[in-house]
C-alpha cells in the first residue's frame, strides 16, 4: 500500500502493503510472512516452463529507462546475478524467473489500464515514463531485502515513489487482489503527485482492486464479482474521524479500516463517479474534506454529518459489486 508507512526509509518514507496478518485471512500479508501464506489459493504442480509467450528479458543496461529509485539499487544488489529484466508499455519488470514474471505483467497491464479508465484519465504526467516492478520469488532474499531498506519485519510488499516491490512465491498460484492494489497506489502517487487523505489512499486502492481482479478473473472465463464487506454499525467510526486519520490504526481496528474505507470510496462512486474523481482531485490539492464535499456533492449532502448518516445505512448491507469494468 502507498500511504504513511510504517517502515524507516532511507530518505523518504515509503508507503507500503498493509500487515495483513495470517488470522485475518482477508487481508493479504502474514505478520511472520510466510511469503503471504494466506494470500495463495493451491500448491503449484509443476513451474511452466519459458515459451514463446514469455516476457522477452533485456540486458538491465539495455532498458528504456532505469529506475532512480534507491531501493532499486538495494533489491538487484541481492543474489545480483539471478536477476532478470524486462518492459511491457507501462512497466520494466526485474525478476528471477520468465515464468514467474510474465502472468504479472499481463496482468500489471490489464489493473493499469482499467484503474486509469475509473480515473478518467486519458494518460499520467510523466508521458511515456515506466514504473518498475521488483519480483522477489524467496522468502530470505524478501527479509535481505527488508533489512538492507530499513523497513519493518511484517512488510509484504512496498510501493516506493513510484516502483514496487513485490514477492510471488512460484510454488503457489497467487490468488488475491493485491497487485491491484499496489498498482492503484502506483497510478495514485503519478496521477496526483501530491499525498492522498490515508482513508482514500486506501480506500481506493482497495475498491478499485477488487473491482479489476474480479474484471481479469472473468477475462479469463471465471465467474468473478468484487464484493464490498458489509460493517456492523456500532464498529463504524464516524466519517469525519476516518477521514481526518493520518496513521493506521491498531491492529485490532485495522481491519474495519480497509472495510469502511473501501465502503466510502464505493458508495461515493456509486453516488456520483465524476464527483468522487473531482473530490479526489480536490484532496490532492489540500482542500479540507468538509470543503472538497461541499464542492462535489453539494446537491446530496448538505454537511458532513448528512453524508455519515447516509453512509451509516449503506455500510451495514451486505453488497455484491456490479463490475464496472469489462
Amino acid at each position: 500500500m502507498e500511504s504513511r508507512f510504517a517502515a524507516r526509509p532511507l530518505a523518504d518514507r515509503p508507503r507500503d502493503t498493509l500487515p495483513r496478518l495470517q488470522s485475518l485471512s482477508r487481508l493479504f500479508f502474514g505478520a511472520l510472512f510466510l511469503v503471504a501464506a494466506g494470500s495463495f489459493s493451491s500448491k503449484a504442480e509443476e513451474a511452466p516452463a519459458t515459451g514463446l509467450d514469455s516476457l522477452p528479458e533485456v540486458e538491465l543496461s539495455a532498458l528504456s529507462q532505469p529506475d532512480s529509485n534507491p531501493l532499486g539499487a538495494h533489491a538487484l544488489a541481492i543474489r545480483p546475478l539471478e536477476w532478470k529484466h524486462g518492459e511491457t508499455e507501462h512497466f520494466v519488470y526485474h525478476f528471477n524467473h520468465s515464468y514467474v514474471a510474465t502472468p504479472i505483467s499481463v496482468e500489471a497491464e490489464f489493473h493499469f489500464r482499467v484503474i486509469t479508465r475509473e480515473l478518467g484519465l486519458d494518460r499520467l504526467p510523466g508521458g511515456s515514463a515506466k514504473s518498475h516492478i521488483y519480483i522477489f520469488e524467496k522468502a530470505e532474499d524478501w527479509k535481505l531485502f527488508q533489512n538492507e531498506a530499513r523497513l519493518e519485519p511484517w512488510t509484504g510488499g512496498i510501493h516506493s515513489h513510484g516502483s514496487l516491490f513485490i514477492v510471488r512465491d512460484p510454488a503457489y498460484r497467487f490468488a488475491n487482489n493485491s497487485l491491484g492494489h499496489e498498482i492503484a497506489h502506483l497510478v495514485l502517487f503519478r496521477a496526483y503527485e501530491h499525498p492522498l487523505p490515508l482513508w482514500l489512499e486506501e480506500g481506493f486502492a482497495e475498491y478499485v482492486s477488487r473491482v479489476t481482479r474480479a474484471s481479469y478473473q472473468r477475462a479469463r472465463n471465471y465467474i468473478a464479482r468484487p464484493r464490498s464487506e458489509s460493517i456492523v454499525s456500532d464498529q463504524l467510526m464516524p466519517v469525519s474521524q476516518l477521514v481526518a486519520l493520518r496513521d493506521y490504526p491498531s491492529l485490532e481496528e485495522v481491519e474495519i479500516f480497509y472495510d469502511e474505507s473501501e465502503r466510502l470510496v464505493r458508495f461515493l462512486v456509486r453516488l456520483d463517479p465524476a464527483g468522487f474523481r473531482g473530490l479526489l482531485a480536490a484532496l490532492a490539492r489540500g482542500e479540507r474534506f468538509d470543503t472538497a464535499l461541499m464542492h462535489n456533492y453539494a446537491d446530496r449532502f448538505a454537511d458532513v454529518a448528512a453524508l455519515d448518516k447516509e453512509f451509516c445505512s449503506y455500510a451495514a448491507k451486505d453488497a455484491v459489486l456490479s463490475a464496472r469494468a469489462p
